[in-house]
């Protein structure tokens, strides 16, 4: 199947020769083509040029994009998509007072979830999970991933992973999963954490890693949950089992745990609100992408990650959603994109290469998702008429997409 789209206004992040990431002050830079065509063969990118060159001939499908902008479609490398219920009367406590940590601290939060999860079956939570996956694919997001750590539970965890795999199956979207069972300590656990642990590496690990459900392994590195310590411990067990870090770090408190992610060869480290000078050191000259998460700050009211501060200190930056029901319950990558516009200083093309190609990389995409490059998924955002791609971050509040095609259709 060949898949044409033509007089595309603008038709951006053309790379022929992608970087894995984009750094620093490269990241201002975003390419472009005007009054553009682009090729789609089967499920890939084929070709794309200008209309006063020659347009590809003998195609199955085409569709006129006069006026509107062609973009890669948004890379989420951060959800827990995958969870039971919700939480609108924690949202309602806060309003009336309560912190996140006070919540928590009363037996909400992570571990008001991994209750509503447990005893929910797999199907329930696949369906549940599916009709939020087709919400942000309508939205724009062409690759994601999802994390356990609302199950808490050999059983549960294990009954998350399955449920994000279904979903790789079922839908036309690439998903990557990360085996995020140090979320939270269990209450059975509170008097001894170090046998919660135990559980996660002589049991939930080797599972998990036989039946291939992960590719990433997450611990929630932060006071009150897991210590630097418990995380190199964690991570060094995960390391047999060929996962890659991923990482939670520096949402309320800056401990130690961006150092110890680039130490363990951390793909990302996510959250990052507190920075210190000498977390950027430690991202200096390492292969660990920061991950900003602007939806959380705006949905706790807490700091929102310096994300102008770590563009200037030379390094690279991702953003994603932290799709989740306690503290930011959107997976609408182009809110995310206008938060950091708005809140975190970036311009429209760094809010932009920091949700595709460096949302890729976050994930471990970099060949196949992020850009517009010859044999790269075809899978991209057309938006309604708007003026300039600046326009999204603006208009924060409308719906600007008309079309969104993944693995070279129409969904």
């Amino acid at each position: 199947m060949k898949v044409l789209l033509t007089n595309i206004e603008e038709l951006l992040q053309t790379r022929d020769d992608p970087p894995a990431q984009i750094r620093g002050m490269a990241m201002a830079q975003l390419p472009s083509l005007r009054n553009a065509w682009l090729l789609f063969e089967n499920d890939k990118i084929a070709a794309y040029g200008t209309m006063n060159s020659a347009t590809p001939s003998n195609v199955d499908k085409t569709h006129d994009c006069s006026g509107r902008i062609v973009l890669p479609s948004w890379c989420d490398s951060h959800t827990h998509l995958v969870y039971a219920g919700n939480r609108e009367q924690e949202f309602i406590d806060r309003i009336n007072g309560l912190s996140y940590q006070e919540i928590a601290q009363k037996g909400g939060g992570i571990l008001n979830s991994a209750k509503k999860l447990q005893a929910t079956s797999e199907a329930d939570l696949y369906e549940q999970s599916a009709r939020r996956l087709e919400e942000v694919m309508q939205l724009g997001t062409g690759a994601i991933e999802i994390k356990s750590g609302y199950g808490l539970t050999t059983e549960a965890e294990v009954k998350m992973l399955k449920v994000a795999k279904k979903l790789e199956q079922a839908y036309p979207i690439q998903v990557r999963t990360s085996f995020l069972g140090a979320h939270a300590v269990p209450q059975e656990f509170k008097n001894n954490k170090q046998a919660y642990l135990d559980l996660i590496i002589n049991e939930m690990l080797p599972i998990i890693s036989t039946e291939g459900l992960a590719h990433y392994i997450d611990v929630f590195c932060e006071e009150g949950y897991f210590s630097v310590d418990d995380t190199h411990q964690l991570l060094a067990a995960a390391a047999q089992y060929g996962l890659v870090p991923k990482i939670h770090v520096n949402q309320f408190n800056a401990i130690g745990g961006v150092a110890a992610g680039v130490e363990h060869g951390a793909l990302s480290v996510d959250h990052l609100e507190v920075l210190t000078n000498a977390d950027l050191e430690a991202l200096q000259n390492s292969n660990t992408m920061p991950v900003a998460l602007p939806g959380c700050s705006f949905f706790l009211g807490i700091p929102y990650t310096p994300g102008r501060r770590i563009i200037d200190a030379g390094l690279p930056l991702a953003l994603a959603s932290d799709y989740n029901p306690g503290s930011s319950p959107s997976g609408n990558m182009n809110f995310v994109l206008a938060a950091a516009c708005i809140k975190m200083q970036l311009t429209p093309e760094e809010a932009i290469n920091a949700a595709t190609i460096n949302g890729a990389y976050a994930m471990g995409l970099s060949d196949s998702h992020g850009s517009i490059t010859p044999g790269k998924k075809a899978n991209v955002i057309v938006t309604k008429e708007i003026p300039s791609y600046g326009y999204l971050p603006y208009a924060f509040g409308n719906n600007l997409i008309d079309k969104v095609f993944l693995d070279g259709e129409q969904i």
